[in-house]
């Protein structure tokens, strides 16, 4: 269920995804309210879900994670035993920063940070050794055009 957003939320939003560290003085000045107005917003906004938390974003290749992999999953078991499995496997393993569920040929897509390719096919090994799978392919990202966690409030109800 969506949570409707007027549009000073949709500033105090804009702000947090650009930089959660400023202040509430540094807030409320761009967004044209005060202080308390905009604390109170940002509390409701986490009660209702909209914020879920806060947090730092790291540079993954300062601290020498300079390979990323787009690993596609497929399998031939779709039971809930090998399913909870597979997801405990995903969420044990701190490599693993995204995993989707997919419609159509592919299962899974999951994305992986690692130091290099050795790294990746110790995760890969150990990855297998836990959960029977049919196929996965690696794909080596050679550039990151984009990423971000900003997301689109101008499209929200």
């Amino acid at each position: 269920m969506s949570v409707q957003l007027d549009e000073t939320d949709r500033k105090i939003l804009f702000e947090l995804q650009r930089d959660a560290a400023q202040s509430l003085d540094e807030i409320a000045r761009k967004t044209g309210s005060s202080k308390t107005p905009v604390w109170n917003r940002i509390r409701k906004l986490k009660q209702r879900g909209v914020i879920r938390k806060q947090t730092v974003l790291l540079d993954p290749e300062a601290l020498g994670l300079e390979a990323c992999f787009f690993v596609l999953v497929r399998t031939s078991a779709h039971d809930s035993d090998w399913q909870a499995r597979f997801l405990e496997t995903l969420r044990a393993r701190p490599e693993v920063l995204e995993a989707h569920r997919l419609a159509g040929d592919v299962d899974y897509i999951l994305k992986v940070r690692v130091r290099n390719a050795r790294a990746y096919d110790e995760f890969y090994q150990a990855l297998i050794a836990r959960v029977r799978i049919f196929n996965v392919t690696a794909l080596l990202s050679m550039e990151e055009i984009k990423a971000t966690t900003e997301l689109d409030l101008t499209s929200a109800p």
